[in-house]
């Protein structure tokens, strides 16, 4: 176990043998971090919660459970002391000699403590789902970016991940592309000279204003919709041609992000659909509604108040998001046996992925025993505090707001290297890169993904506050002092002891990055881990203000300390997607 589930075991099992009664029923002890180091180390906030159940005062229950803890088998060796606070928390205090044991367990252990999952499973998570024929913009920034950074998480921790790449390649679009191809570009058309995606774009643009205008051209947009669904051989080899283009575009951008995906786009489940609609009309659960196909679920209501439908095939025999989404949820559960989906959309989306998990229980596609989660997010905003936009008004491209956050970083390292030359030419390309995308990464994951934030280069390149620039400080400065001392003294024999209340805060707060790194992985909200690292980063240098390292007598310890310190902020970075230098 983790050491919050220690203590909640012991504290859950103290509470059964005061209380037998709460045996007959599906109930864990309540444990949390405390919230002020005054407060100790964990709160237990249970007793408060028992009081109407029990029918006993909340501090008579806490009190009952303390003396069941003090006496109970492994407590001696774990707890300082507990105490009554307040009208019934239990505050508990963990024993020095415990927390220096588990932190030198964990300099030793490749995983820095961090168990893998007892029981994995296999789960499927669903992020930046660009466009086909266009260009991924700011707007896929922070999916990509959450996505990736709880993929890596949930992989860490041992559990089978498919990391699902949704993109749009089909629908009415396309026949205007194909469209326009044959009509006006046919080299392209027929393969005799290639194109890049920049070319695509600007021809998807005019083709839609031609289809808005001519008829003539609209009809024939149309007959290649239909000539792409049948498979028709000219109109698919265009579609392939597209896709191809754009998927090599978009790969390179996640190349430069270090992202991995599975690209599986709307096209993979087109072919399902009609099986979809038949499936859920024989079994009662479609209603004809103006002439579509929908299903109405129970607390979803339009504006007027009437109710919400969720259209699976509308009144000209099309299908929709809706149709797709239900035919992936299908393939996901039964197909491909996942436990967990995982969608990570703007919070824009929120209604529809309510009303598809709604949907998918409705029918049986995922029963009690699949987990659905939808990860909403807000908006990346400009300083103007409206959506994020280039100077002309146009959306960011997101290569280009990557670039200029890597030639901002590499700016601020020429100064520094012109005082002092620390980078030859080819570190200091690679240092701005990390330091520039990682500082992107950071700003957009260290809030609460739920909010708007705002887009500001000079703030994320700071190395002062809460952002990436300043955690990559903080490891080189603790790698740094252990490979220069190191060197000079042999660490194999030697152990972390801790002499100092700023030891024990930093060894305590170490040992705490088991319990963020399964939090993330359960509630999906990453600044949790990042606000871990902001912290730890801050315990070091209070410790090493505090605590003289060269020269003192606990010298071998401090430089244990530092260095687990290192492991934990690189090993904690990465699972973020973020990288570190070794000098800066």
């Amino acid at each position: 176990m983790i050491l919050i589930e220690c203590i909640q075991q012991m504290c859950h099992e103290a509470f059964i043998q005061a209380y037998p009664t709460l045996i007959t029923e599906p109930w864990m002890a309540e444990v949390t971090r405390a919230t002020s180091v005054k407060f100790g180390h964990y709160q237990c906030n249970s007793a408060m919660k028992l009081t109407k159940r029990l029918a006993k005062n909340p501090k008579e229950i806490a009190a009952q459970v303390i003396s069941i803890l003090q006496t109970g088998e492994g407590s001696a060796g774990l707890f300082e002391k507990l105490e009554i606070a307040g009208p019934g928390f239990i505050n508990v205090w963990l024993k020095a000699e415990f927390i220096e044991s588990e932190v030198n367990k964990m300099l030793g252990d490749i995983r820095l403590g961090v168990p893998k999952i007892k029981n994995p499973q296999k789960i499927a998570i669903d992020f930046s789902a660009p466009n086909t024929a266009k260009e991924m913009h700011v707007g896929h920034l922070r999916s990509t970016i959450i996505g990736d950074a709880l993929a890596r998480i949930i992989e860490f921790l041992g559990h089978e991940l498919l990391r699902l790449n949704h993109i749009g390649d089909w629908g009415t679009q396309f026949g205007m592309l194909i469209a326009y191809l044959k009509q006006y570009q046919p080299e392209v058309a027929s393969g005799e000279f290639e194109t890049d995606l920049s070319h695509l774009m600007q021809w998807y643009k005019t083709s839609k204003k031609i289809f808005d205008e001519d008829l003539v051209f609209k009809k024939n947009a149309q007959q290649e919709v239909v000539a792409l669904q049948s498979g028709e051989a000219s109109a698919i080899q265009i579609w392939k041609m597209i896709c191809d283009i754009s998927q090599k575009a978009y790969h390179q951008i996640y190349d430069y992000l270090e992202v991995k995906l599975i690209d599986r786009g709307e096209s993979f489940y087109n072919p399902m659909l009609p099986g979809i609609v038949k499936e859920l009309t024989d079994k009662g659960y479609v209603v004809i509604n103006n002439s579509a196909k929908c299903i109405f679920l129970d607390g979803f209501k339009n504006r007027e108040g009437e109710a919400l439908p969720m259209m699976l095939q509308k009144s000209d025999g099309g299908y929709n998001y809706d149709t797709t989404d239900m035919a992936a949820m299908k393939h996901r559960v039964q197909i491909e046996k996942c436990n967990r989906l995982i969608y990570v959309t703007d919070s824009g989306q929120s209604t529809h992925f309510a009303m598809l998990f709604a949907a998918a229980k409705k029918v049986g596609y995922a029963d009690e025993n699949i987990r659905l989660d939808h990860v909403p997010f807000g908006l990346v905003l400009g300083p103007d505090g409206k959506k994020y936009k280039t100077r002309s008004g146009d959306t960011e491209k997101l290569i280009d707001l990557l670039s200029e956050g890597v030639s901002r970083a590499k700016k601020i390292l020429l100064e520094r290297n012109q005082q002092e030359a620390i980078f030859t030419e080819t570190e200091l390309e690679e240092t701005a890169k990390i330091i520039g995308v990682s500082a992107i990464k950071y700003a957009d994951l260290s809030g609460n993904r739920i909010q708007d934030y705002v887009f500001e280069y000079d703030k994320m390149l700071k190395l002062e506050g809460n952002t990436a620039a300043f955690l990559i400080y903080a490891y080189v400065r603790t790698a740094g002092i252990k490979r220069k001392l190191s060197e000079k003294q042999d660490l194999s024999a030697a152990k972390i002891q801790l002499t100092h209340p700023m030891e024990l805060n930093l060894a305590m707060h170490l040992l705490r990055f088991p319990e963020i790194v399964y939090q993330v992985a359960d509630d999906l909200f990453p600044n949790g881990l990042c606000e871990y690292l902001f912290e730890l980063a801050n315990h070091f240098n209070q410790f090493f203000r505090d605590c003289r390292i060269i020269g003192s007598e606990q010298q071998a310890s401090r430089l244990l300390l530092s260095d687990l310190t290192a492991q934990v902020l690189k090993l904690g970075m990465g699972l973020l997607g973020l990288k570190t230098v070794e000098k800066m």
